[in-house]
């Protein structure tokens, strides 16, 4: 399960960087991107992860004890994901709130890790 959690953690992590890397060009290159053919099919493959990881997470905390891990910071998560896969192809989102939003998700995927590694 650990493992499974820590692979899945990891696939997010890399999204997250794709996330800030897409919205960082399009807000210096002003590029935008095609909706069917590049945004749709990636929102769904990053929707299939984070699905898959959402629930592993949930019954993960279920069966383990860990004190600075809670559910709802989960489905906050989630959501976050759901939205930056979007969100980052669009450079007229506000900054700080796609900032604020790729933090979140940065900070508690990192300490997932921590907790999977110990």
């Amino acid at each position: 399960m650990s493992t499974e959690i820590f692979q899945l953690t990891e696939k997010l992590l890399q999204y997250n960087h794709l996330f800030l890397k897409y919205y960082q060009e399009g807000r210096e290159t002003g590029k935008s991107y095609d909706f069917h053919v590049v945004i749709k099919p990636f929102a769904n493959e990053v929707k299939l992860i984070n699905d898959e990881w959402k629930s592993a997470m949930r019954k993960w905390l279920t069966t383990t004890n860990h004190k600075h891990l809670h559910l709802k910071q989960i489905d906050t998560t989630s959501e976050h994901i759901e939205q930056l896969s979007i969100q980052s192809f669009f450079p007229a989102t506000s900054k700080s709130r796609f900032l604020n939003s790729h933090r979140t998700v940065e900070y508690f995927l990192l300490e997932i890790i921590k907790e999977v590694n110990k």
